[in-house]
This record gives structure tokens, sequence and C-alpha cells, in this order.
């Protein structure tokens, strides 16, 4: 019985099997598919892209260094996206070596309504000044900033660092060695900046609406606003 059942698979496998020639025919007439040549594309088209699937701020170096270019090209490919993105809704946010791609600033209520956003950014006015003493000074550590304010800081810096408006730029070679701050791609966002070159300059600073001043004494408020911090800044002298 096991023999004429193996004989009967043997004869079923013959019937259903095709040709060698056959099956040789069947395979020269299955179809091709034509072969694709991909174009590369312009370099400011790949940094754009770069920086639309980058998680976080990017650094040209690290561009420069995925592209095989040089770092030159790739400011030149900035340049040219910053310009094609005036007439667009998205723009170029640069800090230092770093740059994100960002919505722009026009349409950020739109677009806050569209991801059902709450608008709840206002910032007190001690923190409003905090910022523009980081903003001007940095790198400036809080113990200058606390003798240019005259008043403790510890509570506004840890709202600032809670909102990631700050960041840390490491410590001073200073006495005790205290942490030195500047602004961060959040403090950009917040206030609608590209980069801090986009700052008021200093001079028009004493425009500034009248919440923002603090309730310091009129004298401390009279004095003259810190310079940029590519100026040798003095800082006043601590209160005796």
């Amino acid at each position: 019985m096991e023999e004429i059942a193996t004989s009967d698979q043997a004869i079923h496998s013959a019937e259903t099997a095709l040709p060698i020639e056959e099956s040789a025919m069947v395979a020269i007439q299955q179809p091709r598919l034509p072969s694709i040549t991909v174009q590369p594309l312009p370099v400011p088209m790949l940094v754009e892209a770069i920086l639309y699937a980058a998680k976080e701020p990017a650094a040209v170096s690290a561009i420069a260094l995925t592209l095989d270019i040089t770092i030159q090209d790739v400011e030149t490919a900035l340049h040219d996206l910053n310009a094609a993105f005036e007439q667009r809704g998205v723009r170029l946010q640069r800090h230092g070596n770093r740059v994100q791609l960002i919505t722009a600033p026009e349409a950020a209520e739109i677009v806050q309504k569209f991801l059902g956003l709450e608008e709840n950014t206002r910032l007190s006015s001690a923190a409003l000044e905090t910022l523009a003493i980081i903003a001007y000074n940095q790198p400036v550590t809080k113990p200058q900033i606390e003798m240019i304010r005259g008043v403790n800081c510890d509570g506004v810096m840890t709202t600032l660092e809670a909102r990631n408006l700050v960041q840390e730029l490491g410590r001073a070679d200073s006495v005790g060695h205290p942490m030195r701050y500047g602004v961060s791609f959040e403090f950009l966002r917040h206030f609608g900046l590209k980069g801090i070159h986009e700052l008021p300059p200093v001079e028009n600073l004493d425009v500034l609406p009248k919440e923002t001043i603090s309730d310091e004494p009129e004298a401390m408020r009279n004095q003259e606003p810190p310079a940029p911090a590519q100026q040798p800044t003095v800082l006043p002298s601590p209160a005796e």
C-alpha cells in the first residue's frame, strides 16, 4: 500500500510540473520594471529636509558632515532658505551654531487654535526684567543678575528654567564657580524671534510698557540698561 501511494504522488507531481522549456518561457515573458534614475536634490532642499525631520535644533556642523559638504555650503543654503521662507508659513530660527524650522510668528494664533492649545504664556514683570538682563548680558551668572536687579532672583530663575526660557552655559571661572545662563530656543519661540540679532537695541528699551517695570526703588529703575553681550558690561556694586 505504501508503494502504491508513493507511485501516485510521483505521477501527480509529474502531471502538474511544467516542462523545462515552458518554465523558461514564463520567466522570460515576465515584465521588467523600468529603471528609475533619482535626480539629486539641491543642497538647500536637502538641508530643509534634515531640519524638517530633526526632533531638535540641528548643529550646522552636523548638517555639513551628513551631506559631506563644507560649513560654508550649509550657511549658503540656510541663507537661500531664509529668503525663500519669507513667502511661506515657516521660518528658520537660529541660536549660535544650531538651527531649526518653526512656524511663522504671524501664524501663532491659528496654529494654537488648530492644536487646541490654551494661551498661558504671560510672564510676570520680574521674569521679563530678568530675561532682558540675561538676553543682553549672556553669559551671565545669577549673582550678577541679582546685583543688577537688587533683589533675590531664586524664584524667578526657577520659573524661567521650568519654562525652558533660559539654559545653563557652564560654570564661570570666578570664585565659587557660579553657573552662567543664557536664553534658549524656547525664549526665541516665545517672543517670535529668528535669533538674538532681532532683539531691539538697548537704547529702545526705555519704551517698554510700564507693566514690565518691577517694584524696585525709583533710583534703581532709572539706571542705564545693561549693554549687549558683545560689549563689556560694568555691573553695579552691591548695595551697602
